[in-house]
């Protein structure tokens, strides 16, 4: 740790020469044996990737609400026999209008071609039976066009491949033609519409490195910060698909641990690296330009990962499945990519130390013989621009990031379903005909689960199914349909709007509020509303109550964690409220863009884990933003006791990085919009959007200002505090 003697009332703080920090025996160490670092790193990748390779993934949800009333419904069914109620599949039949003109269903070549078909899907392995829309009148439309048979699965629809799912499909459509339609709905359906990856981490890489590129004017150097972020995503990848085994990861997980790792994988390398070129460029032998980036520097990584890492164990608070297991995959992606930037990144500029030497050199001395500026003059000359109006800078910048904010207020959660895949997918013209032939609710009913009563059977239930049927919002209500002995009932009610409309959203309200207690009452039973609609109600519920206290975890560690950084007070806070601006801004562009569909896109809800997912992701990262830079002012006014020109300094040695480094996050996350999941591409857009907010707006134009404003005040702690927080130097 760096000695420093504390001047009185709070003035700038003498260094004195300090010992030898664990990140320079790190950086020396790894310098002197650099191919066993190198060696060792690879060995890792490959023995877990191998690993991996033979055991295979065990991915799989957990979307469980314990203590919701959807959960408590779906576990009665369940207890009583109804729990493969769901591992069905609908086979949607439809006569074209356009090409037979009155045509139906009933009619006799249409009949038999059904038939046939509905006996020829019963063959298809894992296919238990399969229901035919002749054998149910409720499974014609009111018109006779629209019909759908029913399969009924011999394994749960969950452990259906997509390769069973194309057998299926490919089975059923042997007998669509001209004037028949046949489509293949539910979650087996969807299984056809899932994209292949790799295209948006392809473009995501290429982009960075081009951005590298032009930063660092060579292809060697651009390609060692893109190395180490790929072998520690790669690493963790492997690591991820082996602890499916033992813990509940989501199959989605890999794609988000991708797109954090490489995005802080890529920024943490860059940052050392480009240190590594300011110490070389200032006449430091290679393996001593090493030593001083990870001395300092590399404090810098190590605490910005530590921040992203407790905004991510923050999402375990929240006790949501999935979720926890997301949040644990890419704390442990940051922390192995954090681990890469300070052991594996130093070997490699041992080896091409004395290359990057010449390089570096010979094109500063072209800079100079051309007569340009030094760099960080750019920077210097907009701190200053900033600094002598910072009450309008400030001003300005939150004007347009509360405008940005606004949407956000109108913020719906929500799951994506078959009628968010692409048009033409065969899951998303089976919803479509199932909407059009027996109306928008028939594809999310609100399951209503009857359990007992004073008689000790599941009571008469006319009162209770007239009642719903009366209730504003609801098309229609099925038969009652006992489960197991008969002291448990369920009843299909159907809402009149889509599954993801608000109006029925405030119909699953009405139902548990208004309609349903007072029925209770009367009959003894209990009723308990459910269904996939129902369900994403509760997850919003659950998020909502347990919010604040997630809040209140990343927020406060995080400003604890800053203050024991920087001694100070006012800029923790300061950062604290400058990120939750810049997520509140990612919020609202995606209200805009995915909510309310602006640039064409199909307009739905937002998935119902994305806000707290993104808060905590975007959260650590805008810390990482926070602590390059203000470290780099807390440095300058060490040496200067100028405030203002520290903030003026500050910017100019770290602007260009910071804004490379942005815009690497910015591709890197972009790209995930190429993705044909629609939660990756919320994902990488609201991430790409507050990033960009954060490296333009925040960090080079509201930071600067409010350090202006601050003055020598912004270093200062109250002695209580002082006394008790320990010690943490992150600059040299």
């Amino acid at each position: 740790m760096t000695v420093v003697d504390r001047s009185p009332a709070g003035g700038p703080e003498t260094e004195v020469p300090p010992p030898t920090s664990v990140f320079a025996r790190m950086a020396g160490f790894a310098h002197r044996r650099r191919w066993v670092a190198l060696v060792l790193w690879t060995l890792v990748l490959v023995g877990v990737q191998a690993g991996s390779l033979i055991a295979g993934n065990d991915y799989r949800e957990d979307y469980a609400l314990p203590g919701t009333q959807s959960q408590r419904a779906a576990d009665l069914l369940a207890e009583h026999g109804a729990a493969r109620a769901a591992d069905t599949v609908p086979v949607v039949v439809a006569v074209d209008a356009d090409r037979n003109a009155g045509a139906t269903l009933a009619d006799p070549a249409v009949r038999d071609r059904v038939t046939r078909m509905v006996a020829h899907v019963a063959e298809v392995a894992k296919v238990g039976e399969v229901r035919s829309p002749y054998d149910d009148p409720s499974a014609m439309s009111p018109d006779g066009r629209i019909g759908y048979a029913t399969v009924v699965l011999e394994v749960p629809a969950k452990e259906m491949s997509k390769a069973d799912a194309e057998r299926l499909h490919d089975a059923a459509a042997e007998f669509a033609d001209d004037g028949l339609r046949v489509e293949l709905g539910g979650d087996v359906g969807r299984l056809l519409a899932e994209g292949e990856g790799g295209l948006a981490e392809g473009a995501g890489l290429l982009a960075a490195l081009v951005i590298l590129v032009v930063m660092f004017g060579t292809v060697l150097a651009a390609g060692l910060p893109i190395a180490t972020a790929v072998f520690a995503v790669g690493s963790t990848l492997a690591v991820g698909v082996l602890a499916s085994h033992v813990f509940t990861i989501a199959e989605w997980t890999p794609y988000v641990m991708m797109l954090v790792g490489l995005g802080v994988g890529i920024d943490y390398a860059l940052l050392i690296f480009a240190r590594f070129r300011s110490e070389l460029l200032r006449g430091r032998s290679p393996r001593d330009a090493t030593v001083v980036a990870l001395d300092a520097a590399g404090r810098s990584v190590f605490v910005a990962g530590c921040t992203v890492i407790v905004a991510l164990l923050g999402l375990v608070a929240l006790g949501l499945g999935s979720l926890r297991g997301m949040a644990l995959s890419v704390a442990l992606t940051v922390l192995v990519t954090m681990l890469a930037s300070l052991t594996l990144l130093p070997a490699l500029l041992a080896v091409f130390g004395d290359r990057f030497a010449r390089t570096f050199q010979a094109k500063a001395e072209r800079r100079a013989r051309r007569g340009r500026g030094e760099e960080g003059a750019v920077w210097r000359r907009l701190a200053a621009v900033v600094q002598r109006r910072p009450l309008i800078a400030l001003v300005s910048g939150l004007l347009a990031l509360g405008a940005l904010m606004l949407p956000a207020l109108d913020l719906r959660l929500g799951f994506a379903d078959a009628g968010n895949d692409a048009p033409g997918k065969t899951s998303r013209e089976a919803y479509d005909l199932l909407s059009e032939g027996f109306g928008p609710g028939f594809n999310g009913p609100l399951v209503v689960v009857v359990e007992g009563g004073r008689a000790g059977a599941v009571p008469a239930t006319d009162s209770a199914v007239a009642a719903m049927g009366r209730a504003e919002g609801v098309a229609a209500v099925g038969p009652v349909t006992p489960v197991g002995d008969g002291t448990v009932a369920m009843v299909q009610v159907f809402p009149e709007g889509s599954p993801q409309d608000k109006e029925t959203s405030r119909l699953v309200n009405r139902l548990r509020d208004d309609v349903l207690p007072g029925i209770a009452a009367e009959t003894g039973a209990k009723y308990l509303v459910g269904g996939s609609t129902a369900a994403t109600e509760d997850y919003a519920d659950k998020v909502a109550d347990r919010m604040p206290l997630f809040v209140t975890i990343v927020v406060g560690l995080s400003v604890l964690l800053l203050m024991v950084v920087f001694r100070s007070l006012l800029v923790p806070l300061k950062a604290a409220l400058f990120n939750l601006l810049s997520i509140g801004a990612a919020l609202g562009a995606m209200v805009l863009v995915f909510q309310h569909g602006m640039f064409g896109v199909d307009p739905a809800p937002i998935e119902a884990y994305l806000p707290v997912m993104v808060f905590a992701i975007v959260f650590g990262l805008s810390m990482d933003y926070e602590i390059f830079l203000v470290a780099r002012m807390r440095e300058e006014w060490r040496r200067s006791s100028d405030a203002s020109g520290a903030v003026r300094e500050g910017l100019a040695h770290t602007g260009s990085v910071i804004t490379a480094a942005g815009a690497i996050m910015v591709a890197v996350f972009g790209a995930f919009m190429l993705s044909p999941d629609r939660l990756l591409q919320q994902t990488g857009f609201g991430m790409a959007v507050a990033v960009f907010v954060d490296a333009v707006i925040i960090r080079c134009l509201l930071v600067p200002a409010t350090m202006q404003l601050l003055g020598r005040r912004a270093w200062w702690l109250p002695a209580p505090l002082e006394r008790v927080l320990p010690r943490l130097e992150i600059e040299r």
